[in-house]
C-alpha cells in the first residue's frame, strides 16, 4: 500500500511542478493588471483576460521543454516501478 501511496504524492508533486510556471505567471499578471485598474479606476472585467492567455501561452512556450523532460521522468519510473510491484 506504501507503493501507492508513494506514486500518488510524486504524481501530485510533478502536476503541481509542471503547472507552477503558468499558474504563477498567471497570478503575477493579474495582480499587475488589477493594480493597474485600481490606479486608473479602470473597471472592465474582460481587461485581464488577454494578458493572462499571452503569459500563459508565453509560459508554455518557455518551460514546455522542462515540462516535458519532468513528465517523461516520472513515467519512466513509473513504468520501471512496475516489476517492483508485481514483486510485492
Amino acid at each position: 500500500m506504501d507503493f501507492f501511496s508513494d506514486i500518488a504524492k510524486q504524481a501530485i508533486t510533478v502536476a503541481l511542478m509542471v503547472s507552477a510556471p503558468m499558474l504563477l505567471g498567471s497570478l503575477i499578471m493579474g495582480i499587475m493588471v488589477s493594480i493597474f485598474q485600481a490606479v486608473t479606476q479602470i473597471n472592465e472585467q474582460t481587461l485581464s483576460f488577454i494578458p493572462k492567455i499571452l503569459v500563459i501561452v508565453g509560459a508554455l512556450v518557455l518551460a514546455a521543454p522542462w515540462m516535458s523532460d519532468q513528465l517523461t521522468t516520472f513515467t519512466r519510473e513509473l513504468i520501471i516501478s512496475i516489476p517492483d510491484l508485481i514483486t510485492r
